[in-house]
């Protein structure tokens, strides 16, 4: 069934609107047209599509989609997690971002994820258990959004969801070869074992339906009483009795963690791009280090050199490496570190990181720079396993609606409670909170939000009309695809689904990965002959968007991940 659902949904590039190619994008005031919704699961794409065609805003849409995923996609997101949020006001054209990133617990200290000889744990050993678990903060960021944003009764969003899991659902190829590799996570506890594992422990497989009686009562519970019954009360009490008593790296959460936790409204960045206005909000997430790598290559001619000619990847990677070394060294929570943003994004601080890049050969190291408003802090890598899930929405008035949901690693961090898993987004902290003396801005610290690479974003055409809204799931690299699919409509112009379904290459540090099986691997001799250090992989992808095209909107989704796109 799901397999014929798929196969019904391509081209997955739907249009949304019969405008004409000369009128603006739909708005409040003008022109009229319908929605669109891109998700990485038709059936949660379709649970934004209903809230649409009952009148619903753009930010309605986006979090029904987000609640269906908890249900359709629980190795990804869900409401056990946290994202953030971008949104595109269509009467007044003001820009929101909401973050709803996880925070760690008020007993955690710099040395969460360090050994009993102050050596910081192996990645696979601090992930399963309660230790890695952040207060989640999707709820309460939905919440927020719609109390501004909203149409619809907050208790309808959660209708589409309550029927999928109550009814039951079926297992996509996707969701079946995570519970086929990933079955350490998805079986950590009893309850994952007994809903995804027979009688013999062998994973469900992909057409087999499953159904999720408890996340159906925590979404009737929440649908019914709000916020508040996630956060306070006898959930968020087996919540913290679930990370506190687990088998493996309990934690120290507590009932007050729980109950203090607040989303925030975040600042919104903007800088230009070739003539297009790019916006997203700003740190923790990964908007900056996106945006650094598409100024950095504004004065190449990408256009001309096109997209199958490997100066131009060669180009991409060294800018790539650039930004995120920037990344490595100052992103944080600007709540606890001072976090240079807007001189990262400065014309001239890029302007200079730009003129390190030469079409010729490879910067032999690349390392951070020195952006404007910048403290003296040390590098730091964190692991950054491939989960998330990225949706957008726009609605028949314009607004528009980018949100990234996440708890971070498959199955997060393996614990469940109930129905949905708990995320192990503190994990995306750097373990080693100091280097050679100097404090790393990444370090884990009580209350903190650790850095991301989700980076939600809206484009506009230089007319001042949304032309884009887009964004990613797969961990760091992300901020890498984002940036790609953009230069790919911009520079190349391709149709958004192509764009997002387009050859990846990923460069941090001294590597490059291109994407395997892909034109980009017969270009591994000529990015080599630059100094490059290439391998093909199979790359973390998937990337979702609307875009504004020839007089409508047009939804694009990656095919690679069973992504759909469904007008209104």
């Amino acid at each position: 069934m799901i397999a014929r659902l798929l196969k019904s949904l391509l081209p997955l590039a739907l249009l949304a609107g019969c405008a004409t190619a000369s009128s603006p994008p739909p708005s409040a005031s003008g022109a009229t047209g319908g929605g669109a919704v891109s998700a990485a699961d038709p059936r949660a794409a379709a649970a934004g599509q209903e809230m649409l065609r009952q009148g619903g805003s753009a930010v309605d849409a986006a979090i029904a989609t987000g609640i269906a995923l908890t249900v359709v996609e629980p190795q990804s997101s869900g409401i056990g997690g946290g994202g953030f949020l971008v949104v595109h006001d269509g009467t007044t054209g003001r820009l929101t971002s909401y973050d709803g990133r996880e925070v760690a617990p008020g007993a955690a200290t710099p040395a969460l994820f360090l050994d009993a000889s102050g050596k910081p744990l192996p990645f696979g050993e601090a992930v399963p258990g309660g230790k890695s678990v952040g207060v989640p903060g999707n709820i309460r960021m939905w919440a927020m959004a719609h109390r501004v944003h909203g149409k619809l009764p907050w208790a309808r969003l959660f209708e589409p969801a309550i029927r999928l899991a109550r009814d039951g659902f079926e297992i996509t190829p996707r969701m079946a070869e995570f519970l086929d590799t990933r079955g350490r996570g998805a079986g950590f506890t009893p309850w994952g074992r007994s809903y995804f594992f027979g009688p013999n422990g062998e994973p469900r497989k992909a057409g087999e339906t499953v159904r999720n009686p408890d996340l159906a009562a925590s979404l009737q519970a929440i649908a019914a009483r709000g916020p508040d019954s996630f956060y306070v009360g006898p959930a968020a009490q087996a919540l913290v009795q679930t990370v506190r008593s687990a088998a493996k790296n309990p934690s120290q959460m507590t009932a007050g963690d729980l109950a203090s936790y607040e989303a925030k409204e975040r600042p919104v960045l903007c800088g230009t791009y070739r003539r297009h206005r790019i916006c997203g909000m700003g740190p923790p997430s990964g908007f900056v280090t996106m945006f650094e790598i598409l100024k950095q290559l504004e004065r190449f001619d990408l256009r001309a050199l096109g997209r199958d000619n490997p100066e131009a990847w060669h180009l991409i990677a060294e800018s790539q490496r650039l930004a995120y070394a920037d990344r490595d060294a100052y992103m944080a929570d600007p709540d606890f570190t001072p976090v240079p943003a807007e001189g990262l994004m400065s014309d001239s601080y890029l302007a200079s990181r730009s003129a390190l890049i030469s079409k010729d050969g490879r910067i032999a190291k690349a390392v951070a720079g020195t952006p404007p408003g910048a403290r003296a802090v040390t590098p730091a890598l964190s692991p950054e396993p491939a989960g998330t899930s990225h949706m957008v929405a726009v609605d028949h008035a314009g607004n528009v609606a980018t949100m990234t949901s996440t708890i971070e690693g498959p199955f997060g961090s393996g614990l469940t409670v109930g129905g949905f898993y708990l995320n192990n987004e503190l994990t995306d902290f750097s373990f080693a909170p100091e280097q050679n003396g100097a404090p790393v801005a990444n370090r884990v610290e009580a209350g903190k939000r650790p850095r991301s690479a989700m980076s939600p974003t809206i484009v506009y055409a230089p007319d001042g009309h949304v032309r884009l809204a887009l964004g990613a799931a797969g961990g760091a690299t992300i901020i890498a695809q984002v940036a790609k699919t953009i230069i790919a409509v911009i520079d190349w112009d391709l149709p958004v689904e192509e764009a997002i379904i387009s050859p990846q290459l990923v460069a941090m540090g001294d590597g490059v990965a291109v994407e395997q099986g892909t034109a980009l691997e017969a270009m591994i001799p000529a990015l080599q002959a630059r100094g490059h250090k290439v391998a093909a992989r199979a790359l973390p992808l998937k990337g979702n968007a609307v875009e504004w095209r020839d007089g409508q909107w047009i939804g694009g989704a990656d095919r690679r991940s069973e992504g759909a796109a469904l007008k209104e």
